[in-house]
């Protein structure tokens, strides 16, 4: 018997105007409201709310909603500083003021932690926090033609348009007092219909310009842009292919971390906030508590952020990294600073380790820093490993708390846990927490 297609009815979304309250935040920052015991995810309300709200998405398990009105203002809403605000894509909690942002990213990392690593209760440890404004010592700007002129901004919320940029409060002064002269040189390109994107960086040494573009430039472009990087006494850097990048200039910039200048490249990782970023390194460190005789293991290292200060404290550090170029940068800073007992490889840690004659080592601390996918691939090693005390730095609380399982189930506690405010005005969460063996 012949079985025909029978297309299901698309279900409509309900776009009738609902009032609910906003109870809570969810792990990003938005708030959370209930329809018919549904959850409702809210951008832009803020507990203790009422808003009126529309539809924009409705699933079997939960929907979400925009704010057409608010009824009343929680006490913690406050005014953005930002006249881009309700369209450039950067940021999302403007609205709240800083003390309620903190406090919100605290309780979702408790509530995850509590869920989901069944950690029970922990007191937090004291947040890690900077200055909220003029923190971020790196951005990327999107270049668009528009009109007679170039668009220089941010993507806006769920769009791929760009928002023109002249001052952007969460960047670090230095860099917004570039924008109007890059803008201007940018837009004197003959070339300029080919750029792809600008990368600021303000280093230690200097400021920093890497500029992605689709064709070569001619002899007036580079003119100009030699002229504009000297008058500016800047390192330059372009980047004709995305795995190419050519220096302008000798000038290497670096930053400086306790007391170790550590060379970076534009196209690598940094910590795009340097006052938690130090704050952040020095209580790995504490809660390590590294002695002279320990060895110690940094997974995903990246470039030694936390290698080359824990190598000074260690009798002999091994730092691990996916990225071959951030493996060498590494050692180079090592040796830039003296550390001979620093030594870093290269592994794709969601693959079998423990064949490496690294992984075949013993070591007393661990240390992990892994992206938002978080260490599923290496945390049977580790606790293969019986280290004292691990140390786990985390861009994604639900990675964290689900890796924290396998810890807390191979007999260890954990002992500290931590959020960190590495980008205030956003729903971006750092925690890091410290798990201790237990005899």
């Amino acid at each position: 018997m012949a079985r025909f297609f029978k297309p299901q009815k698309r279900k409509i979304t309900d776009t009738k105007h609902k009032e609910i309250t906003i109870n809570r935040f969810d792990h990003q920052g938005a708030g959370i409201g209930h329809l018919d015991r549904k959850p409702v995810f809210v951008d832009g309300a803020l507990p203790g709310e009422k808003v009126v709200v529309q539809l924009t998405e409705d699933k079997k398990q939960y929907a979400r909603a925009k704010v057409m009105r608010r009824l009343n203002d929680s006490d913690q809403r406050v005014a953005p500083a930002c006249p881009l605000y309700a369209e450039c894509g950067g940021c999302n909690l403007q609205h709240l003021s800083h003390d309620g942002q903190v406090a919100a990213k605290q309780q979702a990392l408790g509530e995850l932690m509590g869920k989901f690593a069944k950690a029970g209760h922990i007191e937090q440890a004291e947040p890690i926090a900077s200055a909220p404004w003029g923190y971020r010592r790196c951005a990327r700007f999107a270049v668009l033609p528009a009109g007679g002129g170039l668009r220089v901004g941010f993507r806006k919320k769920q769009s791929k348009e760009i928002v023109d940029v002249e001052h952007c409060p969460v960047l670090a002064e230095s860099l917004n007092a570039l924008l109007p002269s890059l803008r201007e040189v940018l837009g004197k390109l003959q070339a300029r219909k080919a750029l792809g994107h600008v990368e600021l960086v303000e280093a230690d040494n200097g400021r920093v310009v890497l500029i992605r573009h689709l064709q070569p430039f001619s002899d007036k472009d580079m003119t100009l842009l030699r002229e504009f990087a000297d008058t500016h006494q800047l390192m330059l850097f372009l980047a004709p292919t995305a795995d190419q990048l050519d220096a302008m200039s000798d000038k290497k910039p670096y930053y400086e971390l306790d007391g170790l200048e550590l060379v970076f490249s534009p196209k690598d990782f940094i910590q795009v906030n340097a006052e938690v970023n130090r704050k952040m390194v020095a209580q790995a460190m504490d809660w390590l508590a590294v002695a002279p005789g320990d060895r110690v293991l940094d997974l995903f290292c990246g470039l030694g952020n936390f290698s080359l200060p824990l190598a000074k404290q260690a009798k002999a550090l091994v730092g691990v990294e996916g990225i071959d170029e951030m493996v060498h940068r590494a050692g180079d800073n090592a040796q830039h600073n003296g550390l001979a007992n620093a030594a870093f490889f290269q592994a794709n840690l969601e693959d079998d380790v423990t064949k490496m004659a690294w992984a075949k080592e013993r070591f007393d601390k661990v240390l992990l820093d892994p992206a938002r996918a978080g260490a599923a691939g290496v945390m049977q090693h580790v606790v293969g490993l019986r280290p004292e005390r691990v140390v786990y730095v985390s861009c994604n609380p639900a990675t964290l708390a689900r890796d924290s399982q396998v810890l807390l189930e191979q007999g260890y506690q954990l002992e500290k846990l931590g959020m960190m405010d590495m980008f205030p005005h956003t729903g971006h969460l750092e925690s890091m927490a410290l798990f201790v063996k237990q005899p």
